[in-house]
């Protein structure tokens, strides 16, 4: 049966993983058991995927990426070069924290992108669409179509589903609307919540 996916020669890929229809694994990467990756997915050079991660449909991992257990990845998320996630809060070498109950849980949500050399630390929620510029150290949840910078992040706006900069305060007591000069998609804000009209 001819395969759907394309992995470099130099590339493994350990038993029991699903790469969907469409997907690239490039030079150097290593995806490891128990993970499920989607339609139309690109992985750079040296990509490791840790055990039972699950990564959705036209996700972007760019070169020298670890994605750890207890990492999720919906459709369409961007990962920077060299940006990292992190899975065990408080790490100790000589304490090794091994497993599952040991890995806290993180979440990018839908199309969200990720920086090069961002830090992403456990468990947290990049929300949907957002834009987390590079360099970035996220230590906490980051809301749906924010952008954020920094170190630790701090939410200097919003951006459209398209990537441009909105035209809105980041006032968590301000309600308004917001048209991007880009696309032309629309978005309302109420709070520190910006959904799209």
């Amino acid at each position: 049966m001819e395969k759907k996916f394309f992995v470099h020669e130099s590339s493994y890929v350990d038993d029991n993983v699903e790469l969907g229809e469409g997907t690239k694994v490039w030079h150097f990467s290593h995806i490891q058991s128990g993970t499920k990756i989607g339609k139309n997915c690109s992985l750079g050079q040296s990509v490791n995927v840790g055990n039972n991660v699950t990564i959705g449909n036209g996700v972007k991992i760019q070169n020298n990426v670890s994605v750890y257990e207890g990492v999720e990845l919906e459709d369409y998320v961007f990962c920077g070069p060299s940006m990292v996630f992190t899975n065990v809060m408080n790490p100790r070498s000589e304490f090794p924290q091994r497993g599952s109950e040991f890995y806290l849980k993180t979440l990018i949500k839908k199309s969200a992108s990720l920086g090069a050399n961002s830090t992403i630390v456990c468990g947290n929620t990049v929300g949907k669409y957002a834009f987390v510029g590079a360099g970035t150290v996220v230590i906490r949840d980051v809301p749906d179509y924010a952008l954020v910078v920094g170190n630790p992040a701090r939410q200097v706006g919003w951006v459209c589903a398209c990537g441009t900069k909105l035209d809105m305060t980041t006032n968590p007591d301000s309600h308004e609307t917001a048209k991007c000069p880009k696309c032309g998609r629309e978005y309302k804000k109420e709070g520190n919540k910006v959904e799209q009209i």
